[in-house]
Formats: C-alpha cells, sequence, structure tokens
C-alpha cells in the first residue's frame, strides 16, 4: 500500500475562503433569512420594550387607557415573531439540507475522478466518512448556525444600546465583563478547532477498520480473529471516547464561563442599578426594563458561544473535505488532451519503467509491439510485474520513465474517458455489485436490452447455473457477489467484458475460479471474444498461453523472453522451465484427481 505522508493543516484562512464561497452559493436564502430573522429578533423586543411604560405610566401614574394598546402590540408582536421564527426555521433547514446534498455530490464526484493510485492510500471507510459525515457539518454555516449567530450579535447590539441609553456608567461595566468573556471564546475556539478536526479523523480511521471487518468477515471467523478486532474496534473507540471527552471539558468550560458572566452581570446590576433607583437617577421601570434588557444581551452571548463550537466543527469538516478536493483529478487537464472516438487498438511499449515507491521499480526498460487484433499472453512468477503492466494498458497507473502509444499516439494525451470506452476488463479479483445478475453483466453498457444481456451470459455459460436461479437474471448477488461461486462470479465477469465489446481487452487470471469443464465450454466464447481486438492475457492455463500471437515472459520486471509458443519452446529458455513445470501440475491433477499435485 502506497504510504500517504499526514496533510499539513490548511491555514484558517484557507477554511474562510472556503466557507465564504459556500456561503455565496446559498447567498439568496441566506439574506432571506436574515431579514426573517431580524423581523423575529426586532418583534421579539417589543414586550419588553413595554415593561417601563406599564410600571412607570401604566402603574405608576394611572395611564391606563395605555393598557390595551400595550397588550395589543405585545401580542401582535408575538404573533410575528413565531410566524417568523417558523419560516426561518423551514428556509434554513431546507437549505442547509441541500447544501448538504450539493456537498455530497460534489466530493463524490471528485472522488470518483480521483486516479486508482491514490485509493492505494486511502481507506474506504475514510472516503465514506469525508463524504457523508463531514458534510453534515456545513449544516451549521448555511443552516441555523451563520444566521443564528448574526442574529444573536444583532440582539445583542440593539440591546446595548439599550442599556446604554437607560444606565451607561452600568453598561460600561457589563461591557467589560462581556469583553473579557470574548477574548476567552476566541482562545477556547481555537484549542477546540483541532480537537474537532481530529474527531473526524478518528471517526474516519474506525469507520474504515470496522467496515474492513465486516467486508472480511468469513476470514475473521476463519482464524477465530475476533478478539483481535474487537481489540482494534476498542483502541478506535476509546480514542473517539477521549477526543469526546476532551472536547466536552471546553464545552462546559465555556458553559460555566458564560454562567459566571452573567452572575456578575446579575449581581452589578442589582448593585449599582439599585444604588440608581435610590439615589434617583433611574425609575423602578427604568431598572426593569435594564433587567429585561440584560437578558436580551446575555442569551444572545450565551448562544454564540454555542453556535461558536458548531461553526468550529464545520470547520473542521471543510478542512477534512479539503483535503480530498485538492487532490488532482484524472481528469484535470482533460481540456488538453485528444479526444480518440475510435481507436483500432495497437498498443507499443517503448522504454517503460514504472515504480509504486521511488528507488523501487516494478518494470523496468519495457519495450514491445502488440499490433491492432493481436493476442499478447504475459507468463512471468508471482510479483514479476504482469498485472502491473496491464494496469499501465488500462491507464491506472503512468510510466516513471518511456511511452506507451495508442494507435501512434502517446497514451499521456489522450483523454481517458474516451480511451476507456474501449476497453474491456476481466480481473483476478472479480467485483460484483449488490445488485441482480443482469444488472452486474449490463454494468459495462448501461443501455444494454435484456437480449443483448442474455446473448452475452450465453456466450460467458453463464446460462447453466442461471436458468436454475428462481428469478434467473433477476437474482440478488449479494455484496461482492457473495451469494455465488467463485467460478460463478468469474463467468458473470467474462459476460459484463462481453457485452462491453471493448477494442482492447485484459484478461487477468480470467479462467482461474472455473473448472476444467466450465473452463472449456466458454474458452470458444473467449476466442470470439478476443476476435479482432487486442487482447492482453494473463494467464497460466495451457490453451491460453498457446493460442497467444506473442507471449512476453517477464520476471524482476524485465522482459527476458518474447515470442509465438513453438519459438519459446524451442528457445529452451526461462518459458520451457514454467511451461514444463506447469504441464507436470496440469498432468498431476489429471492423473490423480481428488489429489492434491505433485510439485514438479
Amino acid at each position: 500500500m502506497t504510504i500517504v505522508p499526514p496533510a499539513k493543516r490548511p491555514p484558517l484562512s484557507a477554511v474562510w475562503r472556503e466557507a465564504r464561497d459556500l456561503l455565496v452559493v446559498h447567498r439568496s436564502r441566506l439574506l432571506l433569512g436574515l431579514v426573517l430573522m431580524l423581523i423575529s429578533r426586532l418583534a421579539g423586543m417589543v414586550l419588553p420594550a413595554s415593561v417601563k411604560p406599564l410600571i412607570d405610566d401604566v402603574i405608576g401614574k394611572g395611564h391606563h387607557e395605555m393598557l390595551t394598546w400595550l397588550v395589543l402590540a405585545g401580542g401582535v408582536a408575538t404573533v410575528v415573531q413565531a410566524i417568523a421564527g417558523f419560516a426561518l426555521g423551514e428556509l434554513l433547514g431546507v437549505a442547509a439540507q441541500r447544501a448538504i446534498n450539493d456537498m455530497r455530490k460534489r466530493v463524490q464526484d471528485h472522488v470518483l475522478r480521483l486516479p486508482v493510485s491514490w485509493f492505494d492510500g486511502h481507506q474506504t471507510g475514510q472516503l465514506i466518512s469525508r463524504i457523508m459525515t463531514d458534510a453534515e457539518g456545513i449544516r451549521n454555516l448555511v443552516g441555523n448556525g451563520i444566521v443564528q449567530l448574526v442574529g444573536s450579535l444583532v440582539t445583542a447590539v440593539l440591546a446595548l444600546m439599550v442599556l446604554f441609553w437607560l444606565n451607561w456608567h452600568l453598561t460600561v461595566v457589563i461591557v467589560v465583563v462581556l469583553l473579557i468573556f470574548g477574548g476567552a471564546m476566541v482562545l477556547a475556539f481555537s484549542r477546540l478547532r483541532p480537537l474537532f478536526r481530529e474527531r473526524g479523523k478518528i471517526t474516519a480511521d474506525v469507520t474504515g477498520r470496522l467496515n474492513e471487518t465486516l467486508g472480511g468477515i468469513r476470514v475473521v471467523k476463519a482464524y477465530v480473529a475476533e478478539p483481535r478486532e474487537r481489540a482494534a474496534f476498542s483502541r478506535g473507540v476509546d480514542r473517539l471516547f477521549d477526543n469526546v471527552r476532551k472536547s466536552m471539558t471546553g464545552v462546559s468550560a465555556m458553559a460555566a464561563v458564560s454562567t459566571m458572566v452573567i452572575a456578575v452581570v446579575g449581581v452589578s446590576m442589582m448593585l449599582l442599578g439599585g444604588k440608581a433607583v435610590i439615589a434617583g437617577e433611574m425609575t423602578t421601570g427604568d431598572l426593569m426594563t435594564y433587567a429585561m434588557f440584560v437578558g436580551l444581551l446575555a442569551a444572545p452571548v450565551v448562544q454564540i458561544a454555542s453556535i461558536g463550537t458548531q461553526v468550529s466543527e464545520a470547520f473542521a469538516g471543510l478542512d477534512r473535505i479539503r483535503e480530498v478536493m485538492r487532490a488532482p483529478t484524472e481528469d484535470s487537464d482533460a481540456a488538453s488532451r485528444v479526444a480518440c472516438p475510435e481507436i483500432r487498438g495497437e498498443v507499443v511499449f517503448t522504454g517503460v519503467s514504472f515504480a509504486y515507491a521511488a528507488g523501487q521499480p516494478v518494470l523496468r526498460d519495457i519495450s514491445f509491439s502488440a499490433p491492432a487484433g493481436a493476442t499478447i499472453a504475459l507468463v512471468g512468477p508471482s510479483g514479476s510485474g504482469k498485472s502491473t503492466l496491464a494496469s499501465l494498458v488500462m491507464a491506472f497507473n503512468h510510466p516513471s520513465a518511456g511511452v506507451i502509444t495508442i494507435d501512434g499516439r502517446d497514451l499521456s494525451t489522450v483523454r481517458l474517458a474516451d480511451y476507456r470506452r474501449h476497453l474491456g476488463v476481466v480481473l483476478q479479483d472479480n467485483f460484483l455489485f449488490d445488485g441482480t445478475v443482469a444488472d452486474n453483466i449490463a454494468f459495462s453498457r448501461g443501455d444494454a436490452s435484456r437480449e443483448d444481456i442474455v446473448a452475452a451470459a450465453t456466450l460467458a455459460y453463464c446460462q447453466e447455473f442461471v436458468d436454475r436461479f428462481p428469478q434467473g437474471y433477476d437474482t440478488i448477488v449479494g455484496e461482492r457477489g457473495i451469494k455465488l461461486s467463485g467460478g460463478q462470479r468469474q463467468r458473470i465477469a467474462i459476460a459484463r467484458a462481453l457485452l462491453a465489446n471493448p477494442r482492447i481487452l485484459i484478461l487477468d487470471e480470467a479462467t482461474s475460479s472455473l473448472d476444467s469443464e466450465s473452463e472449456a465450454a466458454i474458452q470458444e466464447g473467449l476466442s470470439r471474444l478476443r476476435a479482432g481486438r487486442t487482447c492482453f492475457v494473463i494467464a497460466h492455463r495451457l490453451s491460453t498461453i498457446r493460442s497467444a500471437d506473442q507471449i512476453v515472459v517477464l520476471e524482476g520486471g524485465l522482459i527476458v523472453e518474447h515470442g509465438t509458443h513453438s519459438e519459446l519452446m524451442s528457445a529452451n529458455g526461462r518459458y520451457r522451465q514454467l511451461h514444463d513445470r506447469q504441464y507436470q501440475v496440469e498432468l498431476n491433477r489429471y492423473a490423480n484427481p481428488g489429489e492434491e499435485p505433485r510439485p514438479a
């Protein structure tokens, strides 16, 4: 597996830019949300503002005619506040879900366009976490989070203006206390943001390991590895608990500080406000109104702490999403590449070398030509570079040195999407999706009719087992095709390649999971499939190797021999050794069915 160095945490300014771009996209809804929020907050101030005239004028001075108007104003304002609040919640809730939906689609689209080599260094569970979990955090930016934060600030500013008007001496004391509290909040957020970011990483790691455990449950049970997997999962969730505990401690500390701030403000108001009323500098109505507006000021300040935590989580999620979105895609330079709607299928390697890691070459100075329509067999011991060479043909990897040409054009200059439409692939590890037999065969050609699917399946000798299924081609194969045997999965993969009608075909141990009878039954289909197509075959079965137009023998990443079967047998070299050894194994198998083959 490729070792990927840990990504540096992006600067806060970069994340702010990401957040700004996200807000710009949803600006119309957010602006409407801000209007509704202002209406709601202003309406919410009518009742507190009614306290002073109620106490000083209606009760104190006997202006009873004002009572009806005060009650009416308070009632109407409350109804307006409720309606505006409901509309705000609906509007921002939909906006947040739309933003999450769009973000998930963007990240998934980007991930699908990343090169195969990128996936070698990333767990599936981590990618799922990026797409599904991290995107959830942005609800706090385009949902209630930002708008409520602005609303809290607006409420605090308006309340502060009223407080200065009522008693500026007392308000200065309160402002000093709140500024100290604000500084503490900024410090707390700077400490919490890395914790939230780390939490996402831990969650992705735990999810990735759990995904592997459940996906390989048969291997886990076969080797009685349940205790090891429990221990690994326990370590992961313990790390997650430790992170959550630390972040909860920080959030609780902020809540405690908020409570202390409210207490200091309350005590200051009682002391200084009470003295002002005694001295005749404030009326009783003034003090009661002051108390109400202090509540309007303190509540948003406490709310800011909570919303700030949510926004910090959203920024942490944007950090992690940004790491994925910055990875260059395969088609990032598609506009500058050459379109190839049609190809003949001539493939030429010229001085090609390749290494997964620097200084550790897997292929060295590979040169050979595959004429259009020819079948090239790749032969060699395990680790000789056969599958890597096939991967280069499929453009999953790119040469470290040298050139691969398709019909005379450098493969690195050809649009990959165009080129891969002409490929058909049957790999050694055949992946089937959790759908029907028909769905899996049709995966290579989405517009295929049922007749096309059945024709390809028949040619690949699938009919023999599909007819035994009660639902036939509509049978669900299970995750990774677990409900089918290895040979059945392989035949479906061959049918999938047949349906694609490719110009270049890759057969990587395409018949390795088939018994001799099944293999013989589909050899004719494979022969028809190879006819007129450039075919690269990685196989050890003699019938496949003998029929190749050219056999390339690899060892240690080098081509040690190449030629036809008869030419290489006559040369009495490395191919002859491999052939004779395999022939002896086959001889043992047929001579002693049911016994282990004797080593050659």
